[in-house]
């Protein structure tokens, strides 16, 4: 094995070790907006704020300063660095969930999203150009099957030590006032401690490993910055931070919202905890698929038109099923350690399918849109992490178009996924071939 190889094995295990750790921190939002929603509470729409908003919100803030910082640091420290910030937002869980306050929980949120975003945007370039461009797609798979893994695994554990007997405590609230009410908030509210402390720990240990670990220096690591305003003479790019920002919300909402969706529909809050695992399953399947048939089979952009064809039909299946129509399905309790049947609206199916359509496409947006900028890589990567703004305004927008929160309402404001995906479909096949605006 050259050095090389050997290098591009290094740098491949480290990320994809953060990348587990993205997605098992990233999908903790599903089960904490019912959480915060009855331990602060907050209204959906509050909720949607104090979580997502203030969490994904953070990208877009701090991407830019994270290039400008990485520049100083180098991507290694830049890392550690990132982990630390992450560790100071775990721990600002404390004093939020002593104190029940929104406030406190909506800065360890930011504060959380500041550090992804500044790992994000040392870490997606080691993906792309550590191998050849064309296979780009396949490597960002793999990291996307450790993100996905861990964010199966978060929702599960998360639900199973916050969410305890969900719907036995929302009817205790109902029937108290006063000073038990309150007792019982605050009590609930404390269960978060434990889980985000540990959470810290974790992530102070990773940055101290980090910093110690033989990660090898990214190719094409030039200074960009003479060239600040190059990146707008290049179309590719543009258009691809436009299709990741409604990639990002989509695959958010699709995440996000499948718990408090299927629980407007019916399902019992105890089983509809965990069910953004089952989005995230779907994904899962599609990282292996890209795995196996990217660039042996499929290039990067019919993947990329493949799977926005796969989302329409899914959204197309949320809006024309009966919100009475329901089929038989299985469900991890991890608080007894059983699989226990159930009956799954079939529109809550279909979101959770949307995970499959999502796959791809953050995998091949990319590397489609990075290849041929050159020198303007680094604020390029930066642009791209600034879309993940998308997901802070996917359930806001949702529970907004949601109107009253009925399931007729609810089901309906999926709707606007369809002109995102439509958009995401023409950059895959024109968008992402132009190199000069216009063609």
């Amino acid at each position: 094995m050259s050095e090389q190889t050997r290098n591009s094995a290094v740098a491949i295990i480290i990320i994809g070790a953060l990348f587990f750790l993205f997605g098992f921190i990233t999908w903790l939002n599903g089960p904490l907006i019912p959480f915060m929603r009855i331990a602060c509470e907050l209204s959906d729409f509050e909720a949607s704020i104090v979580v997502p908003f203030a969490f994904y919100a953070s990208y877009f803030f701090m991407a830019l300063p994270s290039s400008w910082v990485l520049r100083r640091t180098g991507m290694k420290s830049g890392m550690a660095l990132g982990l630390l910030v992450m560790a100071a937002g775990a721990f600002l869980f404390i004093p939020a969930a002593n104190a029940r306050s929104a406030g406190l929980f909506l800065t360890g949120f930011f504060t959380i999203g500041t550090g992804l975003a500044l790992l994000q945007t040392a870490v997606n370039p080691y993906v792309t150009v550590v191998g050849p461009i064309a296979s780009a797609a396949k490597r960002i798979s793999i990291m996307g099957i450790c993100n996905k893994v861990g964010g199966i695994i978060a929702p599960f554990i998360l639900g199973a030590l916050i969410l305890v007997d969900a719907d036995q405590l929302k009817l205790d609230l109902m029937q108290l006032e006063g000073a038990a009410r309150a007792a019982l908030l605050d009590e609930r509210a404390r269960l978060v401690v434990m889980p985000y402390t540990v959470l810290g720990v974790v992530l102070l240990l990773a940055a101290a490993l980090i910093r110690v670990s033989p990660l090898p220096p990214l190719p094409m690591d030039r200074e960009d910055g003479a060239r600040s305003g190059s990146v707008w003479k290049h179309p590719q790019l543009i258009l691809g931070v436009a299709a990741l920002f409604v990639y990002v919300w989509a695959e958010v909402l699709a995440g996000d919202s499948i718990a408090v969706y299927a629980e407007r529909l019916g399902t019992p809050l105890d089983a509809a905890k965990s069910l953004t695992s089952l989005t995230l399953a779907a994904m899962l399947i599609g990282y292996v698929l890209g795995i196996l048939l990217i660039p042996r089979f499929i290039s990067q952009s019919k993947a990329l038109t493949l799977s926005a064809t796969i989302a329409l039909a899914c959204t197309c299946g949320i809006l024309l099923s009966a919100p009475e129509s329901t089929m038989a399905f299985f469900l991890i309790d991890l608080g007894s350690f059983s699989v226990k049947p159930m009956d799954l609206p079939v529109s809550v199916v279909f979101v959770a399918l949307l995970g499959l359509g999502n796959a791809l496409m953050w995998p091949a947006i990319w590397p489609l849109a990075v290849d041929g900028i050159g020198s303007a890589l680094k604020t390029g990567s930066a642009m791209l992490i600034m879309a993940i703004l998308g997901g802070a305004l996917a359930i806001p927008a949702w529970t907004w178009m949601s109107g009253d929160g009925s399931a007729e309402h609810s089901q309906l404001a999926y709707s606007l996924l369809i002109p995102f995906y439509l958009f995401i479909g023409w950059y895959a096949r024109w968008g992402s071939r132009w190199r000069a605006w216009g063609r």
